[in-house]
């Protein structure tokens, strides 16, 4: 769940032990199992309920609790994001999902007093090239990003990884949400732009945990939020797309703790 820009501001960067980034990873790995099962039935004609009930149906059965669901009052467990909608939508029994739609899932949990939280596009049938071509550069962006997850590399390092590409195809980054640390809380220090901020970032260290979460846009980086108090859309309401993983600094490169790798189908 991305942060608005400032939330976090402050907070401090907490390193977390070996023991505890694997409480992290068996958080994420729930995430991940949630995320790749809404992949495998997202299809038109399903609401937007039915979705977040299935994920948090799935999340309870293994011993989590949904991270989202009451925080600072969001009334859902599963974040749902259609089309123009950037981040932070809410579950509806009355919205189903269309052919040529896309939409942005982004899930938590916590387990074991620790978090998860990553975020994935899925495209409902069959889309259009221009939707597919931004959900293509704005994974690719993060996956660029979360190479940089070097100890002794900056904050700004991940940004400019995003910001470069995204700009690089023509499209731009949302500027007031931001990634963010976490760990034991959903939201710790650093804030994680995907665009270069001036002045200098904290060094990755390691044992620190970002949840990394490019937010790119056909059109303008300008965004609004709407009158639910949450649902964030494109300014101009062209297409928006949303990916995120929850990665650790380790002394071996980035460890990607919520990696959908060992749920994909052979």
């Amino acid at each position: 769940m991305s942060c608005s820009d400032g939330r976090q501001e402050g907070k401090p960067i907490l390193i977390k032990t070996p023991d505890e980034i694997k409480l992290m990873q068996d958080a994420n790995q729930i995430v991940a199992e949630t995320l790749s099962m809404l992949l495998d039935v997202v299809e038109p004609g399903i609401t937007t309920f039915e979705l977040d009930r299935m994920a948090e149906d799935l999340c309870r059965k293994r011993n989590s609790t949904p991270a989202f669901k009451g925080y600072h009052g969001f009334p859902a467990s599963l974040c749902v994001s259609l089309n123009e909608e950037v981040v932070h939508g809410i579950p509806t029994r009355k919205r189903k999902l269309k052919k040529g739609d896309i939409l942005s899932v982004d899930f938590g949990v916590c387990y074991k007093g620790f978090y998860g939280d990553s975020a994935v596009t899925i495209p409902v049938g069959i889309i259009s090239k221009e939707k597919y071509d931004l959900l293509h550069a704005t994974e690719e962006s993060l996956d660029l990003a979360i190479q940089q997850v070097v100890i002794g590399n900056r904050i700004s390092d991940i940004s400019k990884a995003v910001q470069d590409h995204v700009e690089k195809k023509g499209y731009s980054v949302v500027r007031q949400f931001v990634g963010h640390g976490i760990g034991s809380s959903l939201h710790e220090g650093p804030e994680i732009p995907n665009y270069i901020q001036c002045g200098q970032s904290p060094r990755l260290i390691e044992g620190m945990v970002l949840a990394i979460e490019p937010m790119v846009n056909i059109g303008t980086h300008k965004v609004k939020v709407l009158r639910d108090g949450w649902t964030v859309i494109t300014a101009d309401k062209k297409p928006s797309a949303h990916f995120e993983h929850s990665v650790a600094v380790t002394a071996e490169g980035p460890l990607v703790l919520s990696s959908r790798d060992k749920f994909l189908r052979p």
